[in-house]
């Protein structure tokens, strides 16, 4: 999607368009901050969490009998705001993941509040681990315990910085075992511009499915399970994860 710049209305207008003329799907994907784009005033758009931005997905993903992702700018509860990614699926349940990994180099931690909690949605069959962005970069967090089948990341990802999308996009395919659906933009904002570069990245790293560059598109996937286990079968890598946690910064010299 090119976004219109904080315009809720017209952003949900068009990506239900976009769903419509792409009808029977189980799962939509849509960028991060669908609904205003990547905005640093969150006094301005925040949505409380019952917001229009919900209830639109909630309509929707009851009418087209399917899950709809992707994540908003929004009031928590405690009052914190809070970059919400939201998976919302037709029968109404709701599951949310706070972007733990705010970009600062935007500002971004100044204006929301980290989430902490690793989110992994069972739908249909399908383990979906839940990202945003800069969430990419993080390799340590989006790590696969053997937990997800799915990584999602939603993004307002630059085009100066698409090398770097594109790469990170198949190094957690790999690591992971998983297929990865990377979600980006296209466009301008007041700050940069999007060229693009959605694609779902099979399990061994190959570009599936991608939008052409610089185009509003959709494209659609399908992530076939069996195939899935029999790779993880065949060649067990995550049996030979290291064991280890980040317990914290430390200083060694």
């Amino acid at each position: 999607m090119n976004l219109a710049w904080c315009d809720v209305a017209e952003n949900l207008s068009r990506a239900e368009s976009f769903m419509r003329n792409h009808p029977g799907a189980d799962v939509y994907v849509l960028p991060e901050m669908f609904t205003t784009g990547f905005c640093m005033e969150p006094h301005r758009i925040a949505e409380p969490t019952e917001g229009p931005a919900l209830a639109w997905m909630h309509r929707v993903a009851a009418e087209f009998d399917a899950a709809i992702v992707g994540s908003v700018a929004t009031t928590a509860a405690d009052g914190t705001y809070r970059n919400r990614m939201y998976f919302v699926e037709p029968d109404g349940k709701v599951t949310h993941y706070d972007k733990r990994h705010l970009f600062s180099y935007s500002g971004e931690d100044k204006h929301y509040e980290a989430g902490s909690e690793r989110v992994i949605v069972t739908f249909r069959g399908v383990r979906f681990f839940l990202e945003v962005c800069y969430d990419l970069r993080f390799p340590v967090f989006g790590r696969n315990l053997d937990d997800y089948d799915v990584a999602i990341y939603v993004a307002n990802w630059p085009d100066k910085r698409r090398m770097a999308w594109d790469i990170l996009l198949r190094a957690r395919a790999i690591e992971n075992q998983a297929v990865v659906i990377g979600v980006n933009r296209v466009g301008t904002d007041p700050i940069c511009n999007y060229d693009g570069g959605t694609a779902a990245i099979d399990f061994f790293g190959n570009v599936a499915a991608a939008c052409a560059d610089n185009a509003e598109q959709v494209v659609t996937y399908e992530v076939k399970m069996d195939e899935l286990r029999h790779y993880r079968d065949k060649f067990p890598s995550l049996a030979d994860s290291d064991d280890f946690r980040l317990l914290g910064k430390k200083n060694i010299g």
